[in-house]
């Protein structure tokens, strides 16, 4: 049964926050840890408990694990019917489960898989949503959760409440928050949730998984990441990043220009409308600092931008600047790691 969204409640009866946790084939998806960091956070502002909520199958061991990361309570959702992801399947238990304990606040990843199910979550349970977050915080006053995202293209970023509904959900894109430091102890409790999920309630069925050929570039993860721009010129410039990562033990990101001109595929595109990093080691190669693309990396540690224009933006985060021909630069700096200067 669906909420009204214009329903009258009372916000005294929603407390607690949870997170909303993302698994593929019984592994815990990194974007789970980041979220219960960030939820951490908030549940200590607040007062409350922080839980994980974990639908799937025969994957009782994985989900106490989650208990080593300070979190108050694991409730797994366990049935055969959610051992493949499904939309219908996965929206359904964790309505129905919302509907019944009432969270105040309710966090999910900005993944395929969460924003396939966090906009369907809430029109289901009738609260709104904020999408692909980079920074959250309770209001100092009242308590509601302040939720910062990029709009108009990443021209300023604009904070959003939930005043009337709850709970107050928000999407996070993976990459952004820090993950929650794992203990050896564990805290909290395991409850097990068998849902009234029916066959028929699913209305697709998983005929078979293709697993795509080649390297799979894995951004989010990456300690060190050397990224090209428009400054490369052409395509071809990629094969030299591609040698200065591969120096470094790196991944290729790129600019939004050069995946639109076609140079690379949009695996790599690191911004707002691409993945969001935060590695230890960020190069920008030939990247002016488009606002755009400073919203999906500002959050590295260190930062070294090589442009031959000394006015870039990109010079106003970096850590290091090199003003310089980067077809001069990349090679020196290959030449040198590989112990032929």
């Amino acid at each position: 049964m669906r909420a009204k969204v214009n329903q009258t409640i009372n916000l005294n009866d929603y407390n607690n926050v949870w997170v909303i946790a993302e698994q593929n084939n019984g592994k815990i998806a990194p974007v789970t840890i980041e979220l219960i960091g960030e939820g951490r956070k908030l549940a200590n502002v607040l007062s409350k408990e922080l839980m994980v909520i974990v639908a799937g199958y025969n994957m009782k061991e994985e989900v106490e694990n989650l208990l080593h990361y300070n979190v108050d309570k694991a409730v797994y959702i366990e049935s055969a019917l959610l051992k493949d992801f499904s939309t219908d399947g996965y929206v359904k238990v964790f309505a129905d489960l919302i509907l019944e304990r009432k969270p105040e606040i309710v966090l999910v990843g900005a993944s395929s898989i969460g924003r396939d199910i966090g906009p369907r979550l809430a029109a289901r349970v009738g609260t709104g949503l904020t999408a692909d977050c980079t920074k959250l915080e309770i209001d100092e006053n009242d308590h509601k959760l302040l939720s910062t995202r990029p709009a108009f293209g990443g021209n300023l970023m604009a904070t959003i409440v939930c005043p009337k509904n709850r709970p107050q959900m928000s999407t996070v894109r993976p990459g952004v928050m820090e993950k929650a430091q794992y203990t050896d102890q564990p805290t909290g409790e395991l409850e097990i949730v068998k849902p009234d999920l029916k066959q028929e309630d699913i209305r697709t069925t998983l005929e078979k998984i293709i697993v795509e050929d080649g390297k799979k570039v894995n951004l989010v993860d990456a300690k060190i990441v050397v990224s090209g721009g428009r400054g490369l010129k052409t395509a071809e410039g990629f094969s030299m990043i591609q040698e200065l990562a591969d120096c470094l033990g790196g991944e290729v990101g790129s600019s939004r220009a050069c995946v639109d001109a076609g140079w690379i595929d949009a695996s790599h595109q690191i911004g707002q409308t691409g993945t969001t990093v935060r590695p230890d080691l960020y190069i920008a190669c030939g990247i002016s600092g488009a606002i755009q693309h400073l919203a999906g990396m500002s959050e590295s540690k260190y930062i070294v931008a090589i442009n031959k224009d000394p006015k870039a933006p990109i010079f106003d985060i970096c850590d290091y600047g090199i003003v310089g021909d980067l077809n001069k630069v990349i090679p020196s700096m290959i030449e040198y790691l590989q112990g032929k200067k």
